[in-house]
């Protein structure tokens, strides 16, 4: 959607595609950093965005056994909002939606599900997409795949992925808040288990994170086991844990951690999710699948502009981005297999561990995670001007 809203901004024929009659899936990445809100601010729109409703996050902390921890300060970042808004990501699409249409060469199609690709001497021409009114043909100089970590683009594709792996699951899930709850949480740890618990306002999201593969042993245990698991993790809870009345009330998400080896063919792109799907650690997903479009749009609109962009305009979209992907894969994947891996496998109390006592010590140290999660490497500014429309229009035909 980002990436459809810079295009059409810098005057290219767009056509994004929406397989869902509308946004509203939950348990979506809600977290917009401030390198996302940098860029609302250089777009024009931060002030827009920041009347509608969101909650502001300065620091992001934890419990390890009895001991709480701040682990990032957000307030010293060298950025217009030195916080993390919470959002829920169908707001912030409407959001995005909303300033896209103000361009004609915007179009979004909703219950388009892309199903094929289209392949021409190839090259890749196009989609083949389902609808209510049949199946459709739309052809285009460049095919973006934007479509997550189970991207059919990809897949049609033959693009090759690289999984480096993951030791957890998570079990996503909401439970009402009161005014009389406790200031959040982010982590909550102790042996074998991991809550972490987000701060909705009317209610609290919380991750309940898992070994892998795990997910169908822990139901086999029964609700009411589960139930009781968080309960005693954060006892306050314990009141209103039946609200869990069904297993369709918890959603487990399968994590993984993989990029593709390329992001491209001719004709095709591959982006976000689809090029390098992202642990949830730091919720640095959606920030980063925005920087992808942000590249993106910086290197491709000229090219768009005047036809087709050339396997080397690709190529480098990719270079551009991929020091960023790697670094950031590389911290997860150093989180994980030390931190989440070694607490779920834990069986002994355990103790708050000694680089985080001197977070504890030297405040100053929280700005350090501050700038990894928050801004990240290699952050990308917008290089495009808002142009008219000068590009052909994408082909969609009946078939």
């Amino acid at each position: 959607m980002m990436l459809g809203f810079l295009l059409a901004r810098a005057g290219v024929d767009v056509c994004v595609l929406e397989k869902h009659a509308d946004f509203l899936r939950d348990f979506r990445g809600d977290t917009i950093h401030p390198s996302t809100l940098e860029l609302m601010y250089e777009l024009g729109i931060l002030e827009d965005f920041l009347t509608r409703p969101h909650q502001q996050i300065l620091e992001l902390g934890g419990q390890v056994g009895k001991e709480m921890v701040t682990i990032a300060d957000f307030r010293h970042l060298p950025t217009h909002c030195k916080f993390l808004a919470l959002m829920p990501q169908w707001d912030f699409l409407n959001f995005i939606v909303e300033h896209a249409r103000r361009h004609p060469a915007f179009r979004l199609m909703m219950q388009a599900e892309a199903v094929d690709l289209i392949e021409d001497n190839g090259a890749i021409a196009g989609v083949v997409a389902k609808t209510p009114t049949g199946v459709i043909e739309i052809r285009a100089s460049l095919t973006v795949g934007a479509d997550g970590r189970h991207s059919v683009v990809r897949e049609r594709a033959r693009l090759q992925v690289m999984d480096m792996g993951a030791p957890m699951d998570v079990f996503w899930m909401r439970l009402s808040r009161r005014s009389t709850d406790p200031a959040q949480t982010f982590g909550h740890v102790e042996p074998g288990k991991i809550f972490v618990m987000l701060d909705r306002e009317e209610y609290w999201q919380c991750a309940y994170v898992i070994p892998k593969g795990r997910g169908e042993e822990i139901k086999s245990k029964g609700l009411a086991a589960f139930r009781e698991e968080v309960a005693a993790l954060s006892p306050f809870l314990r009141d209103r844990v039946e609200e869990l009345r069904d297993w369709k009330d918890i959603s487990l998400l399968t994590v993984a951690v993989d990029r593709l080896a390329r992001w491209y063919r001719p004709g095709l792109l591959c982006i976000g999710d689809a090029a390098h799907a992202m642990s949830p650690i730091g919720g640095v997903g959606i920030n980063l699948a925005i920087q992808d479009a942000v590249a993106a749009a910086n290197i491709l609109s000229s090219k768009l502009r005047q036809g087709t962009p050339s396997i080397d305009d690709l190529q480098a979209v990719q270079r551009r981005r991929m020091f960023p992907t790697r670094a950031t894969q590389r911290m997860q994947l150093v989180v994980q297999n030390n931190v989440i891996r070694r607490v779920l496998g834990a069986t002994k109390p355990i103790e708050l561990p000694w680089f985080l006592k001197l977070f504890r010590r030297f405040p100053y140290l929280r700005r350090f995670p501050a700038r990894v999660v928050g801004i990240g490497f290699r952050p990308e500014h917008i290089r495009t001007a808002v142009q008219k429309k000068v590009g052909p229009q994408s082909r969609i035909a009946d078939r």
